[in-house]
């Protein structure tokens, strides 16, 4: 049986890896894959404390935290896609004003 310990480091790395990306990406859609690795980071370690404890109370927070992510992606990309129809780029910096 593997360690729990090898679980928090994968997810660890993982989140750091994420924000690594959050941090220095300046696409929109990049950031949003940076943001969802960094939920799944989140998702292992739920699933882990749930296996090693027996408990099914991590599971389903992360059913939870799987469908949060998919409307975030969902209206994430119809926002880029907006932001690229409307000023021609997806870059963050560039897209500051509110008002298009």
């Amino acid at each position: 049986m593997i360690d729990i310990a090898f679980f928090l480091v994968f997810a660890a790395v993982l989140f750091v890896i994420g924000m690594y990306g959050l941090l220095t990406s300046k696409k929109g859609l990049v950031t949003l894959m940076c943001i969802e690795l960094m939920l799944n980071a989140a998702n292992i370690n739920f699933i882990t404390f749930a296996s090693f404890s027996g408990g099914t109370a991590g599971q389903v927070f992360v059913i939870m935290t799987i469908a949060v992510a998919a409307a975030e992606v969902a209206v994430g990309i119809a926002l880029m896609l907006n932001a690229y129809k409307t000023k021609g780029t997806t870059e963050v910096d560039k897209l500051t004003s509110m008002r298009w």
